[in-house]
């Protein structure tokens, strides 16, 4: 599902406190002169520029740490990604046919080292589930168009990131709402939307309960970022930077934490979970790392 926001219809969603924290301003005036000013360079965008949503919502369960997801037929992956998806063939009057019987995917996550030793898979059954996956991004236009005016610049870039996350929440909303329709029933304020009143959460790669940013290569495989512009580099970052990418979970209970530091033990057994080598999840996790 792909869906395409105007700036207007986003701007009541963006939370302001993250765009006055990137400019480091503390003072009520400032904060609110600051916002005049961006609402003003938000109407002049509006006619030109739009931002994105991708959304899918698949079968699942849980497995110990891992998510298993369902999906259809055979993926291929050019990122050394693991990937238990595969294709039953058959053999019908001598030609080679594919069976799009569903398989699934395994998402491996990672586990406090502290705490209530949490996992994202907790939140989700062990026989059977569902779990959204989605993205957003903007037009590549407000990352580039304006390089000639640096002020300019930094102010449409921190727009840009606030659209994105904006389009995240709205998207989420819709969600909840209508296409998973778990909450038909939801009428939240603004505020109760930035406070995370709502059921579930939509924890986004990078952030502290899903921090591993090479998941975004697992997310890419699952709905395929480019429909809405987004390309990955190798280290997971997305370009456009104005992106986002994450899960949904739809459980009551599901709530936010941080994974904290991980030990050797714990990299060298998400690594065979990944199928990927130690070194090369070190490269992504080295934040988490315990000294």
């Amino acid at each position: 599902m792909i869906r395409t926001y105007r700036i207007h219809d986003l701007q009541p969603y963006i939370n302001w406190a993250y765009f006055y924290h990137a400019w480091q301003l503390h003072d009520p005036v400032e904060q609110q002169k600051n916002r005049a000013e961006a609402e003003d360079i938000l109407r002049q965008l509006d006619a030109r520029y739009q931002v994105y949503a991708l959304f899918e919502l698949f079968d699942c369960h849980s497995h110990n740490d891992d998510i298993v997801i369902s999906v259809k037929g055979q993926r291929s992956t050019d990122n050394g990604q693991r990937s238990k998806v595969e294709g039953q063939r058959s053999t019908d009057k001598g030609s080679e046919s594919l069976d799009l019987r569903p398989q699934t995917l395994d998402m491996p996550m990672l586990r406090q080292q502290h705490g209530d030793c949490l996992c994202l898979s907790d939140f989700i059954h062990p026989d059977h589930d569902k779990i959204g996956v989605f993205a957003t991004s903007v037009d590549h236009g407000l990352e580039k168009d304006f390089d000639q005016d640096a002020y300019m610049k930094m102010m449409v870039q921190l727009l840009a990131d606030r659209l994105a996350e904006a389009a995240a929440e709205k998207l989420h909303e819709e969600v909840r709402r209508k296409d998973w329709g778990y909450a038909p029933d939801e009428q939240l304020t603004m505020e109760e939307l930035h406070a995370e009143k709502f059921q579930g959460i939509r924890p986004a790669v990078g952030y502290p309960s899903l921090p591993d940013t090479s998941l975004n290569f697992v997310l890419d495989e699952l709905i395929h970022f480019k429909q809405i512009g987004i390309r990955l580099t190798e280290s997971g970052a997305m370009k456009p930077h104005a992106s986002v990418s994450g899960l949904m979970i739809a459980l009551p209970e599901a709530h936010y934490f941080s994974i904290g530091k991980i030990g050797e033990d714990q990299l060298h057994d998400y690594a065979a979970r990944r199928g990927l080598p130690v070194e090369t999840l070190r490269k992504f996790l080295i934040p988490l790392l315990s000294p």
